[in-house]
């Protein structure tokens, strides 16, 4: 069926059958008024209230939606074919908000829906347990916010919070709750009329409970300090775990009255800090409000006004590692802040201007994700240059090249996409992380130097800065693998394939001048070093590459499979040369031809004629390896020395497991088919070709050299 929440209707002028309705779960089309619907599901238009993670290989994220359930699904996948939206799961219904994984185990977890309604899920079996907090006293109402406040504990994987008036704790993952507080809020009657008529009707869905707790902040750095802000303006604290309350709400200068305290950050780092989110836009004050205090609340101070962010304020985040770095999310996008809210800047680059909800940062992989409202969710991969920026500070940009801390790379296995191979443009995709291993860094082409040979170079003589970089891989200080990086101004990012240096295959024709580095072998396991050069300036940092940690990989079977590889990189090198050979020994007669011109002596058409029978030997030799040119359509012979050469490195690299008769007998029958060519090339080249060069000397024509033979290296 459709969404029953209905919001926007339209009716084609032209075609009364044709109706487009947009409800609180997107989107829909009929052409038979209203007999039939498609739900269009390529719009990413999810109105998320909060968004979390989990820690799993790749991690969840998860949150709740306006109206539509609460979901969870991957941050990234290791699957072709982008982010599907049959990959993400709805585990809750109703009005979504908090969604939060069991740190024990992410297979269960929290989600809430509208009036204070919270369950526990499990995602594997569909299992659900509602664990709402009741009030021991039956008299007493229970105020829950439209979007109440929960907050798990980072020190006890079993112990959460929930906020009605009240702040509730369970220490069993809520099943049983205890009240630890009074009644946190200023108990105003006059906001608690909402089972009274407005003139319409009274409100049904607890949209309009006031006078409660929306959010709750559980200091990361001591245990027992708890953080309460209230949708009527009030901030309590406690430092003995809810024994005595302090309200410091009122020591805030200069936010609205009655303003929401939207969000309560506790500071990673220092107990004393918490940094409140107020939102008064509820009374159409869009001024952003967002305070800070280092003190216990005795005192506070502003970290934006509407000359740093426009909009009001919804979201803030400091990140864990680096406390100058913090993130602030308001109704029109994302700010960042790398010295510590002295300033600010919007963010723009891949991220809209967008109703910026909720802020999580995935520890693990120093991903920023983003829940908002009307755009769907959001990852920033990989913050780490943003902490060396805030650490080291802006300057960092001013250095020619700056390469920063690299995230580990996975060795990870990946898999077609489920269901549709080929979506077209009807299926969703979210974007996908790419493959390989992430370097990131910056370059300033404004100071570019290159090392000069003459000391009266003048400025405009100095060489012009280039458009790329020079990235190189070093293992025990050997480089094993050198490729191009791009190098616009500011921020860049580029994939290695975790793998080394190759050797360049045969080929009909000679490589470009400057062609890239072929690829080889995947690379072991282990921490390599990362060189970025730009002129004469490079700057290094480690990365680390680990195998697929949701299986366990052979390490002596990958180093076998090396080995088999370095046998066949000799062969690729043989079968190069010979093939190289060949292609010079057609070069050189093309040019005798040439050099002949138009004679007509006698000589000179016994040299023409010699030359072709050398050329139709070459040509077949190149058929013979290569295959035969100018066929229909797509033509692969199997039977060619290069198909049974290439069949060898397929063998070699589909599969993890140590090599046996499979790879064996390619290995063995490749070195054959390609022992027999080399020894029919080797013979031209000794015998044929030999008696040729010996003509064209003798001629006096022109002057040419005899060809080596090749032979596989042994050693």
């Amino acid at each position: 069926g459709v969404h029953p929440d209905h919001h926007a209707f339209w009716v084609s002028a032209t075609d009364p059958s044709f109706i487009i309705e947009g409800n609180d779960g997107g989107m829909s089309i009929t052409r038979d008024k209203g007999q039939t619907w498609r739900f269009v599901e390529n719009l990413p238009v999810a109105q998320f209230y909060h968004i979390n993670v989990d820690n799993e290989f790749p991690y969840n994220v998860m949150g709740g939606m306006q109206d539509n359930g609460s979901w969870v699904g991957p941050g990234y996948v290791l699957r072709s074919g982008g982010i599907r939206n049959s990959y993400w799961q709805e585990v809750a219904f109703g009005d979504g908000f908090d969604v939060s994984p069991d740190p024990d185990n992410s297979r269960y977890g929290y989600a809430m829906s509208q009036g204070g309604s919270i369950s526990t899920f499990d995602k594997e079996t569909g299992n659900s347990s509602s664990i709402k907090p009741r009030h021991p006293d039956p008299d007493v109402f229970l105020r829950y916010n439209w979007d109440a406040a929960f907050a798990q504990s980072p020190h006890d994987a079993s112990t959460i919070y929930y906020g009605s008036q009240y702040l509730h704790k369970s220490t069993n993952k809520g099943m049983s709750w205890e009240v630890i507080s009074p009644d946190l809020t200023t108990n105003d009657p006059e906001k608690q009329k909402q089972m009274v008529s407005g003139g319409l009707t009274y409100d049904a869905t607890q949209a309009e409970n006031h006078t409660t707790i929306v959010s709750i902040g559980v200091s990361p750095v001591e245990e027992g300090i708890l953080w309460v802000g209230t949708d009527d303006g009030n901030i309590q604290l406690s430092r003995d775990g809810g024994v005595s309350w302090t309200e410091v709400g009122s020591r805030v200068n200069d936010v609205a009255e009655k303003s929401w305290v939207h969000q309560l950050k506790p500071s990673p780092f220092n107990a004393a800090e918490v940094v409140a989110v107020y939102d008064d836009h509820r009374q159409n004050n869009w001024e952003p409000y967002v305070y800070r205090s280092r003190d216990w609340g005795r005192s506070w101070q502003r970290l934006v006004d509407e000359n740093d962010v426009y909009g009001f304020a919804l979201s803030y985040i400091q990140d864990p590692t680096e406390e100058n770095l913090e993130f602030i999310g308001t109704e029109f996008g994302l700010y960042v802040s790398i010295d510590d809210g002295a300033s600010w800047t919007k963010w723009t680059q891949g991220y809209p201007t967008a109703s910026t909800m909720d802020l999580a940062i995935q520890e693990r992989e120093a991903d920023l994700v983003i829940g908002t409202f009307g755009r769907s969710a959001w990852v920033l991969d990989d913050i780490r240059p943003l902490r060396t920026l805030a650490s080291e500070g802006a300057s960092v940009l001013d250095e020619a090249v700056r390469v920063f801390p690299t995230p580990t790379a996975y060795q990870a296995s990946n898999i077609q996409a489920e269901g549709t191979r080929f979506k077209a443009d009807a299926i969703y995709a979210g974007q996908n992380r790419g493959a390989g291993a992430r370097i990131t860094y910056a370059v300033n082409p404004d100071a570019y130097s290159l090392e000069s040979t003459e000391e009266n170079d003048t400025d405009e003589e100095k060489a012009e800065a280039p458009d790329e970089v020079k990235i190189e891989i070093l293992e025990n200080g050997e480089v094993i693998r050198t490729f191009d990086g791009p190098a616009k101004k500011g921020l860049n990012r580029t994939g290695w394939s975790m793998d080394r240096k190759g050797v360049r295959g045969p080929s009909r024709t000679a490589p470009r001048k400057n062609a890239p580095e072929p690829r080889g072998a995947a690379v072991l396991p282990g921490t390599y070093l990362v060189r970025v050069t730009y002129g004469d300036t490079s700057s290094e940092t480690p990365i680390t590459i680990e195998s697929d940690p949701r299986y366990e990989v052979d390490l002596l079977a990958l180093k076998e499979r090396q080995a088999m590889y370095a046998e066949y990189e000799k062969m690729i090198v043989a079968a190069e040369k010979m093939m190289s050979r060949v292609r010079e020994a057609k070069e050189i007669v093309s040019t005798v031809n040439a050099s002949l011109g138009d004679r007509d002596d006698e000589t000179s058409k016994e040299l023409k004629k010699h030359g072709k029978t050398i050329t139709d030997s070459l040509s077949t030799f190149q058929d013979l390896y290569f295959g035969e040119q100018g066929k229909q359509g797509i033509y692969r012979d199997p039977n060619t020395i290069g198909s049974k050469v290439g069949g060898a490195r397929g063998a070699i690299f589909s599969s993890k497991r140590p090599p046996n008769t499979p790879e064996q007998w390619a290995m063995s029958h490749a070195r054959l088919a390609l022992e027999n060519m080399l020894a029919d090339v080797n013979g031209f080249l000794s015998g044929d070709w030999t008696e040729y060069v010996s003509e064209v000397t003798a001629s006096d024509a022109f002057r040419i050299d005899a060809l080596d033979g090749v032979e596989i290296e042994n050693e």
